[in-house]
């Protein structure tokens, strides 16, 4: 079975996310169900020239002063043929701006082809920046993790592992070393078009973190307004497991793995934990050095290097 494709309702543009574009329902309001796929909207100026090829399907398409004026300088048969051609194409909603009122004629033919038509009295800029924001961030791929995610020195660092293991203790303690908490328990990850995967907490649980023996305690009220952050580019994963006495670890640091989250591979750490291990501060190390791999420091290969020059020089005496 082929995955479903992500898509956004057209009621869904209604909400309390953009209600700073006041949309109202000026066609169609028992067509709202019609889905909307791509996160890019459109203006079909060219279009309404004659010009239908590059109308993609599942895109709001954007009306504005200038379309209009451009529709009113057409005889009335001319402008009704434009109008027919575009509704029979695959889009989902017309979005008409400026408080400008639909063509009667415009007006007919989406109610015969159950089209909506939603109008806003906002400028064309700002229903585009706006849409194509709320788009871009409810159609990108998702998943939830159960982890944290913390800035640590400006890096995404997520902590993985299973239950109990101490993810959340260990980050409380990175918090009182004045790093910031993103999400506890159960991180909800994004992969934008930009390959950027970005992690955040929704609500209620934002800022908030399930300390046992402690229960539930806000972030943001006992530790301040820097203590939290609302989302973070996840750059290095880091995997809490209990310590193994007889398990194998990497000592130099020279096996690069990653853990892949939708599709995208991130620099992945394995951090076995035992009594007495510091962890918050083993994770601050492991945040610094992953900056000095960035600036092109890699401290176990230079050390590995400088190791393997001196043994040559040995070989050779």
């Amino acid at each position: 079975m082929a995955p479903a494709v992500p898509h956004v309702e057209v009621t869904e543009l209604l909400g309390t996310e953009l209600s700073d574009l006041h949309l109202r329902v000026l066609c169609g309001d028992v067509h709202l169900e019609q889905r909307i796929t791509h996160p890019r909207v459109q203006k079909p100026g060219l279009a309404f020239a004659g010009y239908y090829r590059y109308i993609k399907p599942g895109r709001v398409q954007i009306i504005g002063e200038s379309e209009t004026e451009f529709l009113k300088t057409m005889a009335a048969d001319k402008r009704r043929e434009r109008f027919r051609n575009i509704v029979d194409l695959p889009v989902p909603v017309f979005v008409i701006t400026k408080g400008i009122e639909p063509f009667p004629t415009f007006h007919e033919l989406c109610r015969d082809k159950k089209i909506p038509i939603l109008g806003s009295t906002s400028l064309s800029s700002t229903v585009i920046k706006r849409l194509s924001f709320f788009l871009e961030d409810h159609l990108v791929p998702v998943t939830h993790l159960h982890a944290v995610l913390i800035d640590v020195y400006g890096l995404g660092v997520l902590l993985i592992g299973k239950s109990g293991v101490g993810k959340s203790e260990s980050a409380l303690d990175l918090i009182t070393r004045g790093h910031s908490l993103v999400a506890d328990d159960r991180v909800t990850v994004r992969r934008y078009p930009s390959g950027d995967l970005i992690g955040y907490c929704e609500e209620p649980a934002k800022h908030h973190m399930e300390l046992r023996g402690l229960g539930i305690v806000n972030v943001k009220d006992l530790f301040g307004l820097a203590a939290v952050r609302e989302r973070k580019t996840i750059d290095l994963v880091v995997e809490l497991e209990p310590w193994e006495k007889d398990k194998v670890y990497d000592r130099l640091g020279l096996d690069e793995t990653v853990y892949t989250i939708l599709e995208t591979p991130i620099p992945y750490i394995r951090m076995p934990v035992a009594t007495g291990r510091n962890v918050a501060s083993l994770v601050e190390i492991a945040a610094r050095n992953h900056v000095l791999k960035l600036q092109g420091h890699d401290s176990a290969r230079e050390f590995a290097l400088q190791l393997e020059a001196k043994l040559e020089q040995r070989s050779q005496h």
